[in-house]
């Protein structure tokens, strides 16, 4: 038996794309570093050569000229040839990137005083107008045509609105006004979104790439293995757990997918789950990473600034509906493991748990430092202190810091994903920005309600279709973005939780990761696990089926969300969700425990009584749980009781 880990080195950065060689890597570590040590700066304040801490929208513009310029260094503008190298038109549209958010921060507060957003000038206007295309360019980069179509089709609204019929009316711009609105105003190129990233989000971008280099991703998988590896079905209880962790951190779906699926997925194999349960078991576990505490990725962040509420406020709320999805996920795969006779494994290769806990107690500080700082100071500052004591624990751990080709490797990676997000956020803005300007975004909530006829229920089913199909085009943040300012809205006016409502928008928009036809999630795990894409994909339904009923379950339950001051109702819900989650996950792995295999007779009415057993009524939860007691009973009745 393995007591230690057997790696005790920092791991190697990955090599960068082979996009970037040369003059383009000098330019993108040169604009990454001078982005990071401006956000930095800025972040906390200090003053440097008279020049910071920089007026606000001097800042964001500042922000977008380096980051901006960086993405298209970094994205090809077609992905066909693989990844071409970089072309005369990148390097053109990179200067123009720079010289035109460079033109914007400079005259950053004559766009302010003199009210350029309403009148501007003929250079600031064709400057405007160049900003627009850009971004539209780069989000057709980083997330495709069909995003691209829906944004720009929103950025040209202000040019028509006044010819479109009833809730859809609103004033006409010029196509110069609508330019400087979108540009010089603060609600769309620089709006909410990419404030988010600018004050916030950088600090955890940075916290997770250190973290990864310092050998935390390694860490994690190591604990879930010395957690989980002994137990029945334990390949897949790693998988989940691991993907949890990372994914809490990461944020990224299909990179933990790639990431930590590439071991996961080959030991599920190796344990008996067919290939299609293994990747589907990854696809559902790396999808509920992004709705895990504490960073949840860049969606929580802008949460919270849309409902104008601390962010640790959204953390609390989401830590009860992640916990009971992945507890659902861990029950399916156990009962898989029951209804199939796959054995714990007595792999003597497995660490204990105290010895793993010894060789990566640093990563467990640093995690739990995050934690605490961001309820003790703001989340923008939280995770750089998290970061520093990271690196100073690291030291003590491995008596040195990572070299300089581990460095310059975290600046690229550290400056690729903020040139993402950049890219899709300028683009998602202009969104945002058109719905306000116009002032189409409050009607449509308004028609929604009138729509919905008050009806609640019918509301939340036409909500959450819309947010499935547009998940399946937009990235999560791009979908979320949308639904927040046109859907969440109508939900409150019908007396839904603000919180409960914008968690609603959200994990119905992470569901296309996991449902057919999209299937991001899924389909690259099919990939890695050998299996056909759409079989992964309809496994992978079944095995989230938890993610498609607790947002109606926990926006009606406030209690669910630790929303509610009475304790009592809070425990009684959260074991009325455990219950019915348990009862659902018997009758979808066909198995109950203490009873055996049931048939499909009775799968139906545990099924039914698990889905009574979530609605937030004394007499339905009643119901429900006769329902459950009922199909139990006719199991039992057929004969013998299965050991466990």
């Amino acid at each position: 038996m393995s007591e230690t880990p057997t790696k005790t080195a920092l791991p190697p950065r990955p090599h960068p794309p082979q996009r970037l060689k040369g003059a383009a890597r000098i330019a993108v570590s040169v604009l990454g570093v001078i982005g990071l040590t401006g956000i930095v700066l800025q972040t906390f304040n200090l003053p440097v050569l008279g020049i910071f801490p920089l007026l606000s929208n001097r800042y964001y513009y500042s922000i977008v000229a380096l980051f901006l310029a960086a993405s298209f260094l970094l994205i090809p503008a077609r992905t066909q040839d693989g990844d071409p190298a970089v072309s005369p038109l990148d390097w053109g549209l990179a200067a123009l990137a720079l010289g035109s958010g460079g033109y914007l921060a400079y005259h950053a507060e004559s766009i302010i005083t003199q009210g350029w957003d309403v009148v501007a000038p003929l250079t600031a206007a064709i400057i405007s107008t160049v900003m627009v295309v850009l971004a539209l360019e780069s989000l057709r980069r980083s997330s495709g045509s069909l995003l691209l179509a829906i944004c720009a089709f929103f950025a040209a609204y202000p040019l028509f609105a006044d010819y479109m019929p009833g809730f859809l009316w609103g004033p006409s711009l010029s196509l110069q006004e609508t330019a400087a609105a979108h540009v010089m105003g603060m609600e769309s190129l620089i709006g909410i979104p990419l404030r988010v990233v600018a004050d916030t989000l950088v600090g955890f971008i940075i916290f997770g790439a250190v973290l990864n280099t310092v050998g935390g991703a390694r860490f994690f998988m190591e604990l879930s293995t010395a957690l989980m590896g002994r137990r029945r079905g334990g390949s897949a209880k790693v998988a989940i757990l691991s993907s949890a962790l990372f994914g809490s951190l990461s944020g990224s779906v299909i990179s933990n997918v790639l990431s930590t699926g590439r071991m996961t997925i080959s030991a599920m194999k190796k344990s008996g789950y067919p290939p299609r349960y293994a990747g589907a078991v990854e696809a559902c576990a790396s999808t509920g990473g992004t709705l895990m505490p504490p960073v949840m990725g860049a969606v929580a962040f802008i949460m919270a600034s849309f409902l104008d509420m601390p962010y640790t406020t959204i953390i609390v709320a989401a830590i009860v509906p992640s916990a009971l999805y992945y507890f659902a996920l861990l029950l399916q795969v156990d009962l898989f493991a029951a209804r199939n006779g796959l054995a714990a494994t007595q792999d003597q290769d497995i660490p204990l748990v105290s010895a793993v806990v010894r060789e990566g107690w640093h990563h467990l500080i640093s995690l739990a430092a995050l934690v605490v700082l961001l309820f003790v100071i703001s989340p923008a500052r939280a995770a750089y202190y998290a970061t520093a004591l990271m690196l100073v624990f690291s030291l003590l751990r491995y008596r040195r810091l990572p070299d300089l080709s581990a460095a310059r490797g975290l600046v690229e990676g550290v400056t690729k994903d903020i040139s993402y997000l950049i890219a899709t956020l300028c683009g998602v803005g202009l969104v945002v920005g058109s719905l306000a300007i116009t002032g189409v975004g409050g009607a449509f909530s308004r028609e929604l309600v009138q729509y919905g006829g008050q009806s609640t229920l019918l509301l939340l089913v036409l909500g959450a279709i819309t947010s499935f199909v547009l998940g399946m085009g937009m990235t999560v943040s791009a979908c979320y973005i949308f639904l927040a300012t046109v859907l969440a809205p109508a939900l409150v006016k019908l007396g839904l939780s603000p919180i409960g409502s914008h968690l609603f928008v959200l994990y119905w928009g992470m569901l296309s990761y996991i449902t057919p036809p999209v299937a991001l999630a899924s389909i690259a795990a099919s990939q890695i696990a050998g299996a056909k894409g759409m079989a992964t994909g309809f496994t992978s339904m079944r095995l989230g089926a938890a993610l498609f009923i607790l947002p109606f379950v926990f926006v009606y339950e406030p209690a669910l969300l630790l929303q509610s001051s009475d304790v009592l109702a809070t425990v009684l819900a959260i074991g009325s969700a455990i219950s019915a989650l348990v009862a659902l996950s018997c009758a979808l792995e066909g198995y109950f425990y203490k009873v055996g295999v049931i048939t499909y007779l009775e799968r139906g009415i545990i099924g039914c009584g698990a889905v009574g057993l979530m609605v937030p009524d004394r007499m339905a939860e009643a119901a429900g749980l006769a329902m459950v007691a009922t199909g139990v009973a006719l199991a039992l009745t057929r004969g013998k009781r299965a050991p466990a």
